[in-house]
């Protein structure tokens, strides 16, 4: 029971990082960008590729067709908090997500946007 009890405790002392992420589909070259308020949650992401109940329709048909071995997911950017009243973490990532989806351009048959 104690060693649960540290476990529970251990995993609300992790820092949740949010950021940016992408999938990339290694075949096609076309590329997903999204963000999220914790990181950890890209897990959930494949899993919902995995079970055909993915959000991006255009994604998942292709996750389907190829696998998930043809894709890679990476993390683009983590998002630096301020320490400061004024900021607002929702906002900040969006910034941050805005900034990838300009960069890399995922559009049309550059992308899944």
């Amino acid at each position: 029971m104690e060693r649960k009890k540290e476990l529970k405790h251990q995993y609300r002392e992790i820092e949740i990082i949010a950021g940016v992420y992408q999938i990339k589909n290694n075949i096609t070259g076309k590329v997903f960008i999204d963000s999220t308020r914790n990181l950890k949650t890209i897990n959930g992401v494949k899993f919902s590729l995995e079970n055909q109940t993915f959000h991006n329709k255009e994604l998942q048909s292709d996750w389907s067709k190829y696998g998930k071995d043809a894709f890679l997911v990476d993390i683009l950017e983590k998002l630096k908090k301020e320490d400061s009243p004024y900021f607002n973490e929702k906002e900040a990532l969006k910034e941050l997500e805005n900034k990838w989806l300009e960069q890399l351009q995922p559009f049309r048959e550059r992308g899944y946007h």
